[in-house]
């Protein structure tokens, strides 16, 4: 059963958010992990985690056109002198179809789950698929 951890401006986040971004954050046996706020109880759930061959695509396609998500990224990736090295990136979806209350809601309590899910590299918001492309995740760790 999922306990109550930190607080994040009013929401409770549940005990499985935490682990399921520590597993992907040192195991490495998720690609990346898709949040929601369930709005009734005011709590931060893992809405979907994607395996770790998963691709940042299948994690764009899992995002709702209408509804606002978080979502954390492990970008794997080599650098120029051939190091392998991984990024977290923390991604704020808040598409243009969705409620102005949700997007709302999803703004305030942003800054209190990013302070629970310690190790972030970078982060990202967007409103439509073009504002989070995979060229944007490239850029960002060049």
């Amino acid at each position: 059963m999922a306990l109550k951890t930190a607080s994040t401006n009013g929401m409770w986040m549940l005990e499985d958010c935490k682990r399921s971004f520590m597993e992907m954050k040192w195991k490495k046996v998720h690609r990346y992990i898709v949040f929601k706020i369930e709005e009734k109880s005011k709590k931060v759930a893992v809405d979907k985690v994607g395996a770790a061959g998963e691709t940042y695509h299948d994690l764009a396609a899992s995002l709702p056109e209408d509804d606002c998500r978080y979502a954390v990224f492990d970008f794997d990736y080599v650098t120029v002198d051939n190091c392998r090295l991984s990024k977290l990136f923390f991604i704020t979806w808040s598409p243009e179809a969705s409620r102005i209350r949700e997007k709302m809601m999803y703004a305030t309590s942003k800054s209190g789950l990013r302070r629970v899910l310690e190790g972030i590299h970078y982060e990202l918001q967007a409103t439509d698929p073009t504002e989070m492309g995979f060229d944007k995740i490239q850029d960002r760790t060049k």
